[in-house]
């Protein structure tokens, strides 16, 4: 969330660069700081009042003792009067405020000056690639063939037990699921970061925290009868570790890294494009989040994108790492790479990860804050996540390109973890 001194101090920047996500911010801004200066008028009538009733409870006193009883009797009336009007006060102030934080959390961050202009996908700018594109064989097949020829992911099965989307891996498919989670776990905690496990579940006020509502309520798995929401990423509850947390400026960065299984509904996704594991309402990701000092937060943010790259390499999977256009990123992030692996057997680019920095968006919203040695004021921290990476589409490219005439061949690094260095008949 945007700070109100941000906007009222920056407001033709703030509409300016909110365009760059294609969001008119001119006329929710102008509401914004309309309700802030009616706000402030309030408060300051309030104000007046509470200190007016003061000084007339001070006079009742004084008057009764002098004997002034009608004098007494008529500033208890008009102390009266007073506490209604702040009562009044108060409950208009309580709902200007509600309305202008509705407001507030409905404006997107703001996308850091480096954003490229654009769209869709179709504008994003392709930073570096690496690893070779496989040449298959003549038979070669996709993913979802595979996994049937193999017996390792069953779809139809999945929709049995609960419906499209929730694939049932079995065999060698399933020890590949628990393989690639190992690694990636292993690989992020010698980078230094923590593990935690963290609910797979979480309440409304750590989904407002981190952005995700009131944006992507539809998308989200609710269970009405507590309140409660199942996570799309492991980034909602482990960022979440430190709302309404001062920290101390000299233990930043925070670095955590955790397993999930993720919910998402993705409404409306038909087709080959999200065919097989392409795109599912259940999905297992690693995440790493970083809580940073605002001073150091795009260092940060390459080291991530660095940290995710090296996993790829040793993967032994062809991708490119892309800087999304204003029309294709989060309303949460300021700037945010995207990783996508080739599919040989697609064609195609599959996006497995995403890295941001949120700047102090989520931070505003949580009230995570930090405090510098000997200074009295808590300032906003920096928040940054990366996808550590996901696994449905990292599998599809993994089975894909690795397939032979004899079976599908494991990468080195993943068959310590895998136990076997192939998945055949």
């Amino acid at each position: 969330m945007l700070t109100l001194k941000y906007i009222r101090e920056n407001t033709e920047e703030v509409i300016r660069r909110l365009a760059v996500k294609h969001f008119d911010g001119s006329v929710i801004i102008a509401k914004i700081i309309e309700l802030d200066d009616k706000r402030k008028a309030i408060q300051l009538q309030l104000d007046n009042n509470l200190a007016e009733q003061n000084r007339i409870a001070k006079e009742i006193g004084k008057l009764f003792s002098e004997g002034k009883s009608a004098e007494a009797n008529a500033a208890k009336a008009k102390s009266a009067e007073l506490k209604e009007l702040s009562k009044n006060l108060s409950q208009e102030l309580k709902e200007v405020e509600e309305e202008q934080t509705k407001l507030l959390l409905q404006v997107p961050n703001l996308p850091h000056e480096s954003v490229p202009q654009g769209v869709s996908a179709s504008d994003n700018v392709v930073v570096r690639s690496g690893g070779s594109v496989p040449k298959l064989h003549e038979e070669a097949l996709p993913h979802w063939d595979l996994a049937s020829k193999y017996n390792i992911i069953d779809f139809e099965l999945g929709v049995k037990i609960t419906g499209s989307g929730f694939p049932v891996y079995r065999g060698k498919g399933a020890k590949l699921q628990r393989a690639l989670i190992n690694f990636f776990l292993d690989y992020n905690t010698a980078a230094g970061y923590e593990e935690v496990e963290p609910p797979h579940m979480v309440n409304e006020d750590s989904a407002y925290a981190t952005g995700q509502l009131p944006d992507k309520d539809g998308q989200m798995y609710h269970v009405t009868a507590d309140g409660f929401y199942m996570i799309p990423t492991a980034e909602v509850p482990v960022t979440n570790i430190y709302r309404d947390v001062i920290l101390h400026a000299a233990i930043l960065p925070i670095k955590l890294t955790a397993y999930t299984p993720c919910f998402r509904r993705e409404a409306g996704s038909y087709g080959k494009d999200v065919r097989g594991l392409n795109r599912l309402h259940q999905f297992d990701k690693v995440e790493i989040v970083q809580i940073q000092h605002p001073d150091r937060s795009y260092e940060t943010l390459e080291e991530m994108v660095n940290h995710v790259e090296g996993l790829l390499m040793k993967l032994e999977l062809p991708y490119r790492i892309v800087k999304l256009c204003g029309g294709d990123m989060s309303f949460t992030s300021a700037l945010t790479y995207d990783f996508e692996v080739f599919s040989a057997a697609q064609h195609k680019w599959l996006e497995v990860s995403s890295v941001s920095n949120f700047e102090s968006f989520q931070a505003n919203r949580m009230m995570l804050r930090f405090k510098e040695e000997g200074d009295k004021k808590a300032q906003l921290a920096h928040t940054l996540n990366g996808s550590s990476l996901a696994l449905p589409r990292i599998v599809a490219a993994l089975l894909e390109n690795n397939q032979t005439p004899h079976g599908i061949k494991i990468p080195k690094a993943l068959q310590p973890y895998c136990g076997f260095d192939k998945i055949d008949l």
